[in-house]
């Protein structure tokens, strides 16, 4: 069951496809969502019932107005008017959902015990797309807890090429044998 926020994301990526401003909108929403994440009082402000409505406009027309589509002005004040704006990065990802099924686009996350070099990084992109014959977005985390190797989430799928993995993988056969 879809949630109310996915709805709002998944219909703004239908105005914006058909409008054919998917790729704008997207950053722009990927941008907004990053000044929410680092100021999670703004929203707070957003959503405080003791502000008139009004007033609360104002302030998204304040920080956003002059930068951003319109179609994303009006969704960040309806979001804000009926409560849904605590929820924006659910709507992000419903729009981005959405955007990268129609464009061919796979996110990933690679965990590694140190910063992969640029090469790297590229190596596994690379393969990557070269697997899924989608493009791939990585995200990259560092865990020094993971020892050494890679783990990386991706299509929907975990490949863990860590120590730990391995280990873990180990263990297991151990157990198996054993038992």
């Amino acid at each position: 069951m879809k949630t109310a926020a996915s709805l709002y994301g998944s219909s703004l990526y239908d105005l914006a496809k058909e409008e054919n401003l998917g790729e704008p909108i997207m950053q722009q929403l990927e941008q907004i969502e990053r000044i929410f994440k680092e100021n999670p009082a703004y929203i707070s402000l957003l959503l405080e019932p003791a502000i008139p409505q009004a007033d609360r406009l104002k302030l998204i027309d304040e920080a956003f107005g002059e930068d951003a589509e319109p179609y994303v002005m009006n969704f960040l004040k309806l979001t804000c008017e009926n409560g849904v704006l605590r929820n924006f990065s659910e709507c992000v990802g419903a729009y981005r959902a959405r955007y990268d099924a129609d464009y061919g686009i796979a996110r990933g996350i690679v965990v590694s015990a140190i910063p992969l070099t640029e090469e790297q990084k590229a190596a596994l992109t690379k393969k990557l797309q070269a697997e899924s014959g989608k493009t791939v977005i990585l995200t990259e985390k560092v865990d020094p807890g993971v020892l050494g190797g890679l783990r990386v989430e991706f299509d929907g799928r975990m490949l863990d090429g860590t120590v730990g993995g391995h280990l873990s993988e180990l263990r297991k056969r151990v157990n198996e044998t054993v038992v």
